[in-house]
């Protein structure tokens, strides 16, 4: 593998900076860095490695911060947390066995179902109130379900995420947004593992996607804390409807 020119760094960083501040308040990141290091010429493994790397450092900064204050409680997420890592290691197994295109025809539909869900529902997400479902069945079924799926393929799996924790466990969108990077954080080490070990990953570039992440993911966090749901929700339809249409297209295409 041949690293990009030094000169290409400052455009993976400014990449990496949007998509780690993209992806604290609402997913949706890979949208910015995998057709950026792409339009690089970076093989399609090495990009997927790559990504996972880069991304690794932004959902760290975000979920650790979420942490910090007080929106996630780890004593409530680490549940979720081992079911997730076991779904992501099945899904990142059974990848390296199948094509990755056998889910990619349903999810653009399934983003376009959340994102006319969340228009014309205004009050989900302004307030937490009582479970529809019980924490444990939650997790065990979504951390391996969502856990398997970014393992396996990957778009749109923290807008999946989000409207899971809205609809079944009623967070408010804050609280939701801050549990989503958690469980992602999980998801994105347990395949970055499987990368690394295939020798899929660019380090230098990685590193210079890995440093605009964490400032961009400290800078969408600690807005997504002050600023709370009003400004979570536009941001967050954005990015749901931008990888529907862009899903959409590599489809078509």
């Amino acid at each position: 593998m041949t690293l990009p020119p030094l000169l290409l760094y400052p455009i993976l960083f400014v990449a990496g900076l949007i998509a780690g501040w993209i992806d604290s308040i609402a997913g949706g990141g890979g949208l910015v860095t995998i057709p950026a290091m792409l339009a690089l010429g970076f093989p399609p493994q090495a990009v997927l490695g790559t990504n996972k790397f880069q991304a690794s450092f932004g959902s760290f900064t975000a979920a650790s911060y979420y942490v910090h204050k007080n929106v996630v409680a780890l004593s409530d997420a680490w549940l979720g947390v081992v079911w997730t890592l076991l779904g992501a290691a099945l899904g990142a197994w059974v990848v390296q066995q199948l094509p990755a295109t056998v889910l990619g025809g349903i999810i653009p539909f399934l983003l376009l179902g959340v994102a006319i869900y969340m228009i014309f529902s205004p009050p989900l997400g302004e307030r937490g109130g009582k479970p529809r479902v019980r924490r444990l069945l939650f997790y065990i079924s979504f951390g391996l379900a969502l856990g398997f799926y970014d393992g396996f393929f990957g778009p749109g799996v923290g807008s999946f995420w989000a409207i899971a924790f809205l609809v079944l466990l009623d967070f408010s969108l804050v609280k939701a947004t801050g549990y989503t990077k958690v469980m992602n954080f999980t998801s994105n080490v347990v395949s970055l593992v499987l990368f690394l070990l295939g020798g899929q990953v660019f380090f230098g570039a990685g590193a210079a996607m890995a440093a605009g992440q964490v400032l961009g993911a400290r800078l969408g966090s600690s807005l997504v804390v002050r600023k709370g749901a009003h400004f979570i929700r536009p941001v967050f339809l954005a990015v749901v409807i931008l990888t529907t249409l862009k899903l959409l297209y590599d489809q078509l295409v």
